[in-house]
């Protein structure tokens, strides 16, 4: 066989392809709302099944594996609904350690060892404005991101992040616990320290 009639069959057999792969993308579907004759009503929409128990919602729900952890009609609490118990803590601080640390650093401070390479420094916990910040920010930032931060709704679960929330509280406690609350042996330690 020549160079000729080999090339020829190639750029066919390679037009065969090429056409196939557009039978592949274009597959037949409904677009949402469309007639079906395939359904006794005639729509193509299906009801939920019963039972269904949604875990998303509003405009980017198509867009995030979940976004769970809402009150009905999908508005986050203001306030972390768990109850803070050792148990949370000692969960919130194991996830903390997992996916806040490494930039945020082990005290909150900003400081990870992702910052310490060079990369950005998130605000510290500790700012007047994150103290006074309510647990829905913290949800809402852990889930969708913010400035530099990637989302991490698909990746922490949203019980997760309210025991994430609730240790970052503790660590935001643990360095402006107000003296009203300290024994009174720890408030005399302060005291020495002023001197």
């Amino acid at each position: 066989m020549s160079a000729r009639p080999a090339l020829l069959l190639g750029l066919l057999t390679l037009a065969g392809c090429e056409r196939g792969l557009h039978q592949m993308y274009d597959q037949p579907k409904y677009t949402p709302l469309a007639p079906s004759p395939l359904f006794a009503d005639g729509a193509s929409a299906r009801p939920q099944v019963a039972g269904t128990v949604p875990l998303a919602a509003g405009a980017l729900a198509a867009a995030s594996s979940g976004r769970g952890g809402t009150l009905p009609g999908g508005q986050i609490p203001a306030a972390n609904p768990l109850p803070v118990t050792g148990t949370l803590l000692a969960r919130g601080r194991e996830r903390f350690g997992i996916y806040c640390a490494p930039c945020h650093g082990a005290a909150g401070d900003g400081e990870g060892v992702i910052v310490q390479r060079g990369f950005p420094a998130p605000p510290s916990y500790h700012s007047e404005h994150l103290r006074e910040a309510p647990d829905r920010h913290f949800y809402e930032v852990i889930s969708d991101g913010y400035g530099a931060m990637y989302p991490y709704a698909d990746r922490i679960a949203p019980d997760d992040r309210w025991a994430i929330i609730a240790y970052i509280r503790a660590l935001q406690l643990s360095q402006h616990a107000p003296a009203a609350l300290l024994g009174e042996a720890d408030r005399q330690r302060l005291r020495d320290q002023e001197r």
